[in-house]
């Protein structure tokens, strides 16, 4: 009878991404250090990208010049976000830093990241060119490394990485680089679209339930 009702019952696609900001809000409230986050935070967001229906398309759309930072949820005391960003073919970022912990996992295709570190001669890269790929999950913060370049690393097809970081960071005071002379400028990212997936509707998936008990018991 469970199968049955299971089969029956409209598709809950958000649900990944709800349980992934209960969990990701539990250890906010539980006043998690970085160190947590940047550890148990993995475990989430490697379960959120292990698939990749639950993204809806809206929020899957490139732009023909520019890699796009849509919204997908922000606590309401900023404590985190999710992001997912959207590459179309060849497109990168310039090189940048975050100022607060992230955590980056590649939910379609795969990405390239160079990592860099300031010095007094200008920014050193840190050793070469990593390919992410799908399923992987890399981490930033000020502690562990926070300055690189991330690319699409495929020329022909988009691809989506899904992102967690520890403040709203299209918000949040950033900075890029000059890759010759390591100066910085200010940044704020913003984001690429003014609505976020209603994670709380799930009206369908409850009539359905109390169609299928009215039907059950009549």
């Amino acid at each position: 009878m469970a199968d049955t009702l299971a089969k029956t019952l409209p598709a809950d696609r958000l649900r990944p991404l709800r349980e992934a900001v209960r969990a990701l809000t539990r250890l906010a409230d539980g006043q998690s250090s970085e160190a947590v986050f940047l550890t148990e935070g993995r475990e989430i967001l490697a379960q959120l990208i292990s698939q990749d229906d639950w993204l809806e398309d809206d929020f899957r759309r490139t732009h023909p010049e520019y890699y796009q930072q849509y919204l997908l949820y922000c606590d309401p005391h900023e404590r985190f976000s999710l992001q997912s960003f959207v590459w179309g073919p060849g497109q990168s970022t310039p090189i940048h830093d975050h100022t607060v912990w992230g955590l980056v996992g590649v939910l379609q295709g795969a990405e390239s990241c160079m990592r860099y570190r300031q010095t007094a001669e200008g920014l050193v890269p840190e050793g070469s060119t990593v390919i992410l790929e799908r399923g992987s999950v890399d981490a930033v913060s000020p502690t562990v490394g926070d300055i690189h370049k991330v690319s699409n690393a495929f020329s022909d097809r988009t691809s989506i990485s899904i992102h967690i970081y520890g403040a709203n960071i299209g918000n949040t005071r950033r900075h890029v680089f000059d890759v010759n002379t390591g100066a910085q400028k200010d940044f704020v990212s913003g984001y690429s679209f003014n609505r976020l997936p209603n994670l709380w509707d799930q009206s369908a998936g409850i009539r359905a339930q109390v169609h299928q008990g009215a039907s059950a018991s009549a």
